[in-house]
């Protein structure tokens, strides 16, 4: 799985890849022998995966420098605790031009790769007009030096590895703490759902619980991981041979499945496979997919830990044939599964639940207060509501006015007097229109009351109709301002 390839260090990247391609050229004439091992370096960074957010970067790197035949042989001379502490870094200085041309393309792209997921955050989370200081940021990539960003030097190889030596050597702690809160959890939400039952479901419930408890426990005893028994079995179910003709050296060829010459820690963890078969089913109820992982980490790390003396996170042919000859390999210890090592104590059980209890709290205020929030915005968007009706009432009103007041003086004539924002004075009149209409018919004319407005402009018609035409402009009309009198009115 992905969790236990991540697990592979830089620092044994950078030890293993090299040496392997350098230990594997037998010292023969044989071509077809010879030629093989120069293949080979390619593969084990090809399926290599840390597991790390810059993996790619930190193979490429090392299969660059693993071309340079001056890096080569220092890596050779080199122990794991040298290269951890920066040794091996200096030597970068000696490699050839075009592995350092090749290392600064490759900072170039990691770079800008870094840059363009810094971008993409800030534009989902919609800080598209902000300024993005690069600089900055970068500085949480412990793995590279940000202040150079064009060139592969000492410090960026430096940083490399022991940022990655960092890394994965706190993977397996952060993955027990993972397990450790998956299985709390669980039992967790067991707990509350026994609290939503009555007593006779709460009984039933309980009975079925141990009863499956019982059941995944009822299994074949399990071979303690990397002993003699645990190796025959797999010798004889999975490769077909015979548990007498047992040979450490041909059964390490036959599951070095790269042919590198190491035990990574996924072709340790496929030796456990016929182990974990008689603990978990994927069919039964009883059984937990998470913890039969759990399980096969638990028992690679187990021998990592036996085995692995130069604590490089690989098993060498040599490594192994040393463990076969221990009393641990021929005579082992029973290995308790998980159902007999429970994750967590009782006293982390109850400050993991106050934990939770308190999550719980914290969520519920939080709850409250923005239901107090809605409410109050509720209150103040209904008083802005019938703010809004009530001036639209009033305008609605207003314009009724204007308009009503607008027919009245249209239809009958008002002359309106208004002083600021009050009418003070109506005068009605004659609708204008039907006195001149009617002035216009024979006979009418001399009906008009002496004086009026009507007379006047009757007779300031005839006037103009009595005037030459000596020219093609319009005299425009004067007319009387509302609330003055007419200027021919005595």
């Amino acid at each position: 799985m992905c969790w236990s390839r991540a697990l592979l260090s830089s620092c044994a990247l950078l030890l293993i890849v090299l040496q392997s391609c350098l230990d594997a050229v037998p010292i023969s004439i044989d071509k077809t022998k010879v030629k093989e091992p120069e293949q080979q370096p390619e593969e084990p960074p090809a399926n290599v995966d840390t597991g790390l957010h810059y993996d790619r970067y930190l193979r490429e790197v090392i299969d660059f420098l693993e071309k340079d035949q001056h890096f080569r042989e220092k890596l050779h001379n080199t122990d794991m605790e040298d290269i951890k502490q920066g040794k091996l870094a200096k030597e970068l200085d000696f490699v050839s031009h075009h592995v350092r041309t090749k290392l600064d393309e490759l900072k170039r792209q990691e770079v800008n790769r870094l840059r363009t997921l810094i971008k993409a955050k800030q534009d989902i989370e919609g800080g598209n007009d902000i300024a993005v200081d690069h600089q900055a940021l970068l500085k949480q990539f412990e793995y590279l030096n940000h202040m150079n960003p064009h060139t592969f030097e000492v410090e960026d190889l430096d940083r490399l590895i022991k940022s990655a030596t960092k890394d994965l050597e706190n993977y397996d702690k952060e993955r027990h703490e993972e397990f450790k809160r998956y299985e709390m959890m669980k039992e967790h939400d067991r707990r509350e759902h026994l609290k939503t039952l009555n007593d006779e479901e709460r009984k039933k419930e309980e009975e079925h619980y141990e009863e499956m408890r019982k059941k995944h426990a009822d299994h074949p005893k399990v071979n303690h991981p990397g002993s003699e028994n645990q190796l025959k079995e797999v010798w004889e179910e999975a490769d077909g041979l015979d548990p007498e003709d047992f040979d450490p050296k041909t059964f390490f060829n036959l599951h070095d499945t790269n042919g590198d010459g190491f035990f990574d820690e996924q072709e340790l963890e496929a030796l456990f496979t016929k182990e974990l078969e008689k603990i978990y089913d994927p069919t039964n109820e009883e059984d937990d997919m998470v913890e039969m992982e759990e399980e096969r980490l638990r028992m690679r790390e187990h021998v990592m830990n036996e085995v692995d003396t130069n604590k490089d996170r690989l098993v060498s042919m040599g490594e192994f044939l040393v463990a076969t000859k221990k009393k641990e390999f021929l005579e082992p210890d029973s290995w308790e599964t998980l159902e007999q090592n429970q994750a967590y104590t009782d006293a982390e059980m109850r400050e993991f639940e106050e934990h939770l209890a308190q999550q719980e709290q914290d969520l519920n205020q939080r709850a409250v207060d923005l239901q107090k929030q809605r409410t109050e915005l509720e209150r103040q968007q209904e008083q802005l509501n019938a703010q809004k009706i009530e001036l639209q009432q009033v305008r609605s009103a207003t314009v009724h006015c204007f308009k009503a007041l607008d027919v009245l003086i249209t239809q009958n004539g008002l002359l309106v007097t208004v002083e600021g924002n009050d009418i003070s004075h109506v005068q009605a009149a004659d609708n204008p229109l039907h006195v001149e209409q009617e002035a216009q018919l024979p006979g009418h004319q001399d009906q008009l009351p002496p004086g009026s407005p009507q007379a006047h402009r009757v007779q300031h018609e005839e006037h103009q109709q009595n005037i030459p035409q000596q020219t093609h402009q319009e005299i425009p009309a004067v007319q009387p301002e509302v609330g003055q009198e007419h200027p021919h009115q005595p």
